[in-house]
């Protein structure tokens, strides 16, 4: 067994070539070989944004409050809400974060590849693409 405690220090502001707004994340589980998963609780607050990106093995994300958007090249989108689920496809290029409304929470779940990264960072969402899935 190993147990991590909680400490009040742990949310991490999400770096700005990886997020438009405010965002904070919350580590929850990190890869212990042989497994390769791991989970993050995202913060977002109105408005907020992840850049475009993919998963090399893919993702689930769980909407644990507020209001979700996401969507991938093809234009489309996805409102989730509380309890919501999402799989993003390995490769497939994408973006999620709150509504212009509300705040929004998600766990972030994925594997990351033999090189160790679970993710590839793209362009930002530009405030056009946004205002367009937000519409």
């Amino acid at each position: 067994m190993q147990l991590t405690r909680n400490t009040q220090a742990t949310s991490t502001p999400g770096p700005s070539d990886w997020f438009t707004g405010a965002v904070l994340i919350d580590a929850v589980a990190a890869p212990q070989p042989p497994s390769r998963v791991v989970a993050s609780l995202v913060h977002f607050a109105p408005g907020a944004r992840t850049a475009w990106h993919t998963h090399p093995l893919g993702q689930t994300m769980y909407v644990i409050e507020g209001l979700c958007l996401c969507s991938n090249r093809d234009g489309t989108v996805e409102r989730l809400g509380p309890g919501d689920r999402m799989y993003f496809e390995p490769g497939e290029e994408h973006w999620h974060g709150a509504t212009l409304q509300r705040f929004m929470t998600h766990l972030a779940i994925q594997e990351v590849d033999e090189s160790g990264a679970p993710v590839t960072w793209g362009a930002p969402v530009t405030d056009a693409e946004y205002a367009a899935a937000a519409a």
